[in-house]
């Protein structure tokens, strides 16, 4: 199979062709933009991935049925009320959202997705939500990505946006996201949003493939607080506008299509975990050695979680000890006089023991913004990485007065 290189850059949602966007302030949150929306200029197919919380927000239920028709041309995102647990209200406020959204832009309820994002439990004030709809149909513009990519923001500290160009069929074709989401992240999703856009031309069960590979391997491979929450959700939006030559068998251009959309979707995870609440350093955790995928998987979400791993990397300490415990704790199997630990480069266990490392030079390499912790089990060939921050007093901060 070829390889294909593809390497992101800063654009948006709106950078492939047929996407318009708006970001407004409408009140939800007490400063700052809190409405987006997303339209296309034509009806696209749809894919999407949602929580695996038990508790899901009104609009996951909703845009799980939505999403099966496999159909959507419109997306309305508020930032600041999750609208979950808010009884048969908050599912009336989901569908008059839509509804409203849908109106305003000429398209069948049916065609609008709606996402929410905030504090959980508060009834929607609708007043304000509908008048934000108006102003964003009002301003929707192709070049309003990266004001969408601001409104659907809540803890998160800078937007989160990119896109990635290929070329099909000598057609330049492109892939635009964006994301949110700072806290209440744990694999299978996590209180963040993925939304991401393509003018490729592709049958639906191909586009659905290459997208659950993709998040899959990105948006399940990271981790902030090990904490799921109940509005997750990530969409794929595909309009066909680039003109390429529809997508219909697993091809060199499905599989180039699905390379990009891997590494576009990695992109945006890593931007998440390193904007973790509080966060000062992205923490990418690695497990070699493993005796299978899901083994490999499961100690490195093990560590990527753990709060004595997380507080140590946060306090610049090289202490081995916790992340072979963490690995331990997993259940997976460990080769006790093979194993060995990296931090930052840094062989620091070896042979399943302590080894003569620098301290002070380690130390001072886990003060980098980038932090590698490497952990070879020793009993297999197989790994696996996830992506993580660290643990720091802000976050503490930012969580106990989330409300005030």
């Amino acid at each position: 199979m070829k390889n294909f290189d593809f390497i992101p850059s800063r654009g948006t949602v709106t950078s492939p062709k047929g996407y318009k966007a708006s970001g407004i302030y409408c009140g939800l949150k007490r400063k700052n933009k809190d409405l987006c929306l997303l339209v296309s200029d034509s009806p696209a197919t749809v894919v999407g991935m949602f929580t695996s919380n038990n508790v899901p927000a009104h609009c996951v239920v909703y845009n799980k049925e939505r999403v099966q028709s496999g159909r959507a041309q419109a997306l309305i995102v508020n930032a600041g009320n999750a609208n979950c647990c808010t009884g048969q209200r908050g599912w009336l406020d989901n569908l008059t959202i839509a509804e409203k959204t849908a109106a305003l832009l000429g398209l069948d309820a049916g065609d609008v997705l709606v996402l929410s994002t905030g504090v959980i439990g508060e009834p929607m004030p609708m007043n304000k939500v509908k008048n934000g709809i108006a102003m964003a149909v009002e301003v929707l513009s192709y070049d309003g990505g990266v004001d969408a990519a601001r409104a659907i923001m809540t803890t998160d500290t800078v937007p989160k946006h990119f896109s990635i160009e290929l070329e099909l069929d000598g057609k330049t074709c492109t892939i635009g996201a964006m994301a949110k989401g700072s806290g209440m992240i744990h694999p299978n999703l996590a209180t963040m949003f993925g939304i991401f856009t393509t003018d490729v031309a592709i049958d639906r069960t191909l586009l659905d493939a290459a997208f659950r590979d993709a998040v899959n391997d990105s948006f399940n491979m990271m981790t902030v607080d090990g904490e799921t929450s109940t509005n997750d959700t990530v969409l794929l939006f595909a309009n066909g506008a680039a003109g390429n030559s529809r997508i219909i068998d697993k091809n060199e251009n499905h599989a180039a299509f699905a390379a990009a959309l891997k590494q576009i979707a990695k992109e945006a995870a890593k931007a998440i975990a390193e904007d973790g609440e509080g966060a000062t350093k992205l923490v990418t955790v690695t497990v070699d050695g493993a005796v299978s995928k899901e083994e490999a998987i499961r100690a490195a979400k093990s560590i990527a979680k753990s709060l004595l791993v997380k507080t140590a990397i946060f306090g610049n300490d090289p202490n081995w000890g916790r992340v072979v415990q963490s690995a331990g704790a997993s259940g997976v199997q460990i080769n006790l006089q093979k194993f060995g630990v990296e931090f930052a480069g840094v062989k620091v266990a070896e042979n399943g023991g302590a080894i003569p490392f620098d301290r002070e030079e380690t130390i001072q390499m886990l003060k980098n913004k980038n932090v590698q912790i490497k952990i070879d089990l020793g009993a297999g060939s197989i790994s696996a990485t996830v992506f993580t921050c660290d643990l720091t007093y802000d976050y503490v901060t930012i969580n106990a007065e989330y409300h005030t």
